[in-house]
């Protein structure tokens, strides 16, 4: 399988289809070939609506998405006319297409999905035309050992979790195509990106070329390329994460690929990455990975998770988004490799089996996916163990929620009850309260301050912890709110202070309650 290329001598049809797709393949380009119903047919993998919507159209973008999305052959003249500038000549130059002839009716064959990518994270919008392997949509076949894969739901969550204020030095561990290392070129100095797979370092140095980004790309599995080069301050990875079957059966589909598949034993590839993360972070930098990890019989999942944070010695912030058992999980990802019970039951049944045998071997009762945060400490020991499950909405981008609620952690850590009660605090913008009353009483049952951004969490108070939530305005410190309310209530100051301080350093950390000087007010 042929890869794109770069370098000096290609640099001119680099040029030229760079100015191409810009005026005839962007996002908006593609939503105006594409109906609605084909758009959304293309994101669960289904290829006639857009097949249908770009039949015989001479526009630009329809011959573009026809090739590079929908991996149609096209007509030499079509694809001359869609890309003036680099042509069909300067395409086969760069791996792109191959064509039979050079007649005007030959047949041009593309051989790299290439097609703008919009990303949505803490600095606002990214767009870039990106290459990757042919997914299986375009070539109708199970995909390769050594498939690259694009831009898809597991990289758009890491792109926006990642935290975007500027970095000295970025790591992406497992760059594939190299859209994390993209995204951090934007508020890096520089940016190292490894992979152990040399045909995804190709793709990744064909779209920094066409994005006009320099990146130092390294060959070698996750951080063996790095060590002994100094330290980073932000460490992003999407890895290979997939827990797959060890031992071969020949019976069955080999479901290892190196895009997803790390080469060690259930989850060992995440256990590893947090161990090793420390090594090459620098003080105060931050590692986000994604990842899954083991629910073993008679252990709770932030028990074993939890042992991994504690070895590593970082602030560790783990939160489970997913769940899946075993049989879901072989299913979910069969799926992903092209093997499906209609196409193939034989290779399906097999495909169950070993994962469902490899489960059984170590007790697996379900798996959890999710987002890792780790940072090394400045000074001291860690302050920051958190283990949860939030596997409800999450309002993305979620990087600039992420580093305020490590900012609300660190003041909190300093922070003694009186510096709290001496500090003017405001709901943040995007809470609202909720009220349940039973019918005919007065006073509410239930009591619930709720987010509409972040992970939306929904967090049940007391009426005293809502009445003084309602009444910090900014104007006052919250000692002196609460004074002023147990005055007028006619209650015991120590006890109220007793009830409310805990479940408002809860809401302080999770962010319903910001500082007034955060947010802006007077």
């Amino acid at each position: 399988m042929s890869t794109p290329r770069v370098g000096p001598a290609l640099a001119e049809a680099l040029d030229g289809l760079r100015a191409d797709l810009a005026d005839a393949f962007t996002a908006e380009h593609v939503e105006a070939v594409l109906g609605p119903v084909a758009r959304a047919a293309l994101g669960r993998e289904q290829a006639v609506p857009a097949l249908r919507d770009t039949a015989g159209r001479p526009e630009p973008a329809a011959v573009l998405v026809r090739a590079f999305v929908l991996g149609v052959p096209v007509r030499r003249a079509d694809l001359d006319r869609a890309l003036p500038r680099a042509g069909t000549g300067g395409c086969v130059a760069l791996g792109l297409v191959e064509a039979a002839g050079t007649g005007p009716d030959d047949e041009v064959r593309p051989l790299a999905d290439l097609q703008p990518v919009v990303v949505e994270d803490a600095l606002g919008r990214a767009e870039w035309w990106l290459a990757s392997d042919p997914g299986e949509l375009a070539t109708g076949r199970r995909l390769r050992a050594d498939h690259v894969l694009g831009v898809g739901g597991a990289s758009l969550t890491l792109a926006g979790v990642t935290m975007r204020s500027p970095r000295r030095r970025v790591l992406d561990l497992g760059t594939g195509c190299g859209i994390q290392a993209l995204l951090a070129s934007r508020h890096a100095q520089t940016v190292v990106a490894t992979d152990l797979a040399p045909r995804a370092l190709a793709y990744a140095a064909f779209n920094a070329a066409l994005a006009g980004v320099t990146l130092d790309l390294r060959e070698g599995s996750m951080l063996e390329p790095v060590r002994g080069s100094g330290v980073f301050d932000l460490v992003v990875s999407n890895p290979p994460f997939v827990i797959t079957p060890r031992s071969s059966d020949a019976a069955g589909p080999d479901q290892r690929y190196v895009y997803r598949d790390g080469g060690a034993s259930g989850d060992d590839v995440v256990r590893d990455l947090v161990l090793g993360a420390g090594d090459v972070l620098a003080p105060g930098g931050v590692a986000q990975l994604l990842g899954n990890w083991e629910h073993r019989r008679g252990q709770d999942w932030r028990e074993r998770v939890g042992e991994w944070v504690d070895r590593a010695g970082l602030d560790a912030w783990v939160v489970q988004r997913e769940v899946q058992d075993p049989a879901e999980y072989a299913e979910t990802w069969l799926r992903d490799g092209g093997t499906s019970p209609d196409r193939d039951p034989a290779a399906w049944r097999a495909g169950v089996d070993a994962w469902l045998d490899d489960f059984a071997t170590r007790d697996v009762e379900a798996v959890g996916f999710g987002l890792v945060v780790l940072r090394r400490p400045t000074r001291g020991v860690p302050t920051l163990r958190r283990l949860e499950e939030q596997t409800g909405p999450m309002h993305q981008p979620l990087g600039a929620h992420l580093a305020a609620a490590l900012a609300a952690h660190d003041w909190l850590a300093v922070a003694d009850d009186a510096e709290l009660a001496g500090t003017r605090l405001v709901p943040a913008p995007d809470v609202v309260e909720d009220r349940h009353h039973t019918p005919g009483a007065a006073e509410p049952m239930v009591v619930r301050l709720r987010q509409n951004s972040g992970f939306e969490r929904a967090v049940t108070v007391s009426p005293t912890v809502a009445a003084l939530v309602g009444a910090l305005d900014g104007e006052f410190a919250v000692g002196q709110v609460l004074a002023a309310m147990t005055a007028l209530l006619d209650l015991p100051a120590e006890l109220v202070t007793a009830e409310v301080t805990g479940p408002l350093r809860d809401l302080v950390r999770d962010g319903l309650l910001v500082r007034a000087d955060d947010a802006g007010a007077p």
